[in-house]
C-alpha cells in the first residue's frame, strides 16, 4: 500500500526537476536594467551640449558600461560565491594593492588623486575595493564566529577596514572611504558582534569626526584642507556659508524644486542642461531627475531602488550560508548608504561628499564596481535555489 504514494512522489519529484527553473532573481533584473534605462535617459539629456558635435557622447558610454556590466553579472553569477572564501587573503591584498596604485600613478584632478587613466575609461580603484572588501572582510568574520563576543576580535576586524580607508582618505576620497567604514559596521552586526561593541566603534567615529572638524582646526591644526571642511559642513548653514562651497547645493535645489510636480522637461531644464549645476552628470544625477521628471521622476527611481534594496534584503535571509549572508549585507548596506547620502546632499540635507548614486551617476569603474555586486547577488540567489531544490528533493525521496 506504502508503494503507490512513493512511486507518485518520485515521479512528481522527477517531473519537477526536469522543468526549467528560473534561477536569477527577476526582478532585482527589473531594478537593475530599470536604473539603468533611467540613466542613460537623463545622462543624454543633461550632457547633450557638454561636448560639440557629440551630443550623445556620455549618453553611449553609459550604455557601454551597462552592456559591459550586464556580461559581467551574468559571468560572475554562474560561479558558487562561496569558493571565494577560500582567497580571501588574496582579495583583501589585491584591494590594498589596488588602493596604493592612486597614490603612486594617478594624476590629481580637482585636487585629488583617485583616478588612473587607462586607453577607454578613467579607473577609479576605491570603487572596485567597496566589494572586495566586502567579499574579503565576509571570509574573515566567518573564520572567527566563536569569538565574535571578543572586543579585541571586533577591533581586528574593524581594523581590516579602517586600513584601506585611510588610503582611500588620504587620496582624498572621503566618500569612499566612509563607504568602507559602514560597510564594515554593517557587517559586524549582522554576524552577531556585540551591541556594546558597534555602539562603541560609532562614538569612536563620531568623536574623531569633532576633533577634525571642530577641535583641530580652533588649535590651528588642519587634518582636512579648508575647502574639504567647507564642503561637509556647508549643508548645515548653506546661506551663510562660503558662496563657493555651497554653489553646488544651492543649485541642486533650485533645480528640483523647479521640478515641481512633473518636470520641466528636456528644453526648459536650464539649471543642468545649461551647466550652471556641475557635475550634473555624476554626483547631481539625480538633480538631474527632479528637474526634468519632477516628483514623478524622483519617485520613480527611488521606487526602483527601493525594489533592489528590497530584493538584496531577501536575498540576504535566503543564503545557504553565512559567508552568504554577509556578502548580501555588505552589499546592501553599500547601496543603502550610497542612496541615502548622494540623494540627501542634492536636497541638503546630507554633506557633500562626492558619494556616487549607484547605477545611475555617470562613471564607469561605478557602474562595473556595482555591477560585480549585483553579480555575486545573483550567484547567492542561484545557489539558495538549487541548495533549497536538492533539500526538496532529498525530503521526497527519504
Amino acid at each position: 500500500m506504502s508503494a503507490t504514494p512513493i512511486r507518485r512522489s518520485v515521479e512528481g519529484a522527477t517531473r519537477s526537476s526536469s522543468r526549467p527553473r528560473l534561477l536569477f532573481d527577476p526582478l532585482l533584473l527589473l531594478a537593475a536594467f530599470g536604473l539603468v534605462a533611467c540613466s542613460v535617459i537623463a545622462i543624454g539629456g543633461s550632457t547633450r551640449n557638454d561636448i560639440p558635435g557629440a551630443p550623445n557622447f556620455f549618453a553611449h558610454r553609459q550604455l557601454m558600461y551597462a552592456v559591459i556590466g550586464t556580461l559581467l553579472m551574468f559571468a560572475i553569477s554562474r560561479f558558487d560565491y562561496s569558493r571565494l572564501r577560500e582567497f580571501k587573503i588574496g582579495i583583501y591584498g589585491l584591494m590594498i594593492a589596488l588602493n596604493i596604485l592612486p597614490l603612486l600613478l594617478a594624476a590629481a584632478t580637482r585636487g585629488a588623486r583617485s583616478w588612473i587613466e587607462l586607453p577607454f575609461f578613467r579607473f577609479q580603484p576605491s570603487e572596485l575595493g567597496k566589494v572586495l572588501l566586502i567579499v574579503a572582510l565576509a571570509g574573515f568574520i566567518v573564520d572567527r564566529t566563536r569569538r565574535l563576543g571578543e572586543r579585541q576580535t571586533t577591533a581586528r576586524l574593524m581594523l581590516l577596514a579602517l586600513g584601506p580607508a585611510a588610503l582611500v582618505m588620504v587620496q582624498p576620497d572621503l566618500g569612499s572611504a566612509s563607504v568602507y567604514v559602514v560597510t564594515a559596521l554593517v557587517m559586524l552586526f549582522i554576524a552577531g558582534s556585540p551591541g556594546r561593541h558597534i555602539a562603541g566603534l560609532i562614538a569612536l567615529f563620531a568623536t574623531a569626526l569633532v576633533l577634525v572638524l571642530a577641535v583641530a582646526p580652533a588649535v590651528g591644526v588642519d587634518v582636512l584642507k579648508p575647502y574639504q571642511v567647507d564642503r561637509l559642513t556647508g549643508f548645515l548653514n548653506p546661506n551663510e556659508s562660503n558662496a563657493e562651497s555651497t554653489y553646488q547645493l544651492n543649485q541642486s535645489k533650485i533645480a528640483i524644486g523647479s521640478g515641481e510636480k512633473t518636470g520641466r522637461g528636456l528644453e526648459r531644464s536650464t539649471q543642468t542642461g545649461l551647466n550652471f549645476l556641475p557635475e550634473h552628470h555624476t554626483d547631481f544625477i539625480f538633480s538631474v531627475v527632479g528637474e526634468r521628471w519632477g516628483f514623478a521622476g524622483a519617485a520613480l527611481v527611488l521606487s526602483l531602488f527601493a525594489l533592489l534594496i528590497w530584493r538584496t534584503l531577501r536575498l540576504l535571509t535566503m543564503a545557504k550560508n553565512l559567508f552568504g549572508t554577509l556578502i548580501a549585507a555588505g552589499i546592501l548596506a553599500m547601496l543603502m548608504y550610497q542612496l541615502l547620502v548622494n540623494v540627501g546632499m542634492t536636497i541638503g540635507i546630507m554633506p557633500i561628499t562626492g558619494v556616487t548614486l549607484p547605477l545611475m551617476s555617470y562613471g564607469g569603474a561605478s557602474y562595473l564596481t556595482t555591477f560585480i555586486a549585483l553579480g555575486l547577488l545573483q550567484s547567492i540567489h542561484i545557489q539558495a535555489r538549487i541548495a533549497q531544490g536538492s533539500k526538496g528533493r532529498g525530503l521526497v525521496l527519504s
